[in-house]
């Protein structure tokens, strides 16, 4: 059998909302399909949490946390949102 090569166009993510901003949303995971050459940044924008990256935000692509926001996703990647830690 050939081994199936993934359609160029399309990819799944996944993403992860914790603390306040999974609230917000009323979700923890949204599972996600997107053009492939997407960015964290465009996520961003489709979800409007520009306003919360100001805030401290903080994203994870696939476990690295602090990414670029430029970088593009790729098929499986999971991206995390990341509320910031308050301290007392």
């Amino acid at each position: 059998m050939e081994k199936q090569e993934p359609i160029e166009g399309a990819i799944k993510v996944r993403l992860l909302f914790f603390g306040p901003l999974a609230e917000k949303l009323n979700q923890r995971t949204i599972d996600l399909s997107l053009l492939h050459g997407t960015t964290i940044n465009q996520i961003i924008e489709r979800f409007e949490l520009k306003s919360m990256i100001s805030d401290g935000l903080v994203v994870a692509l696939d476990g690295d946390i602090g990414v670029d926001l430029e970088t593009q996703v790729h098929d499986s990647s999971e991206i995390a949102f990341l509320p910031p830690v308050s301290g007392g």
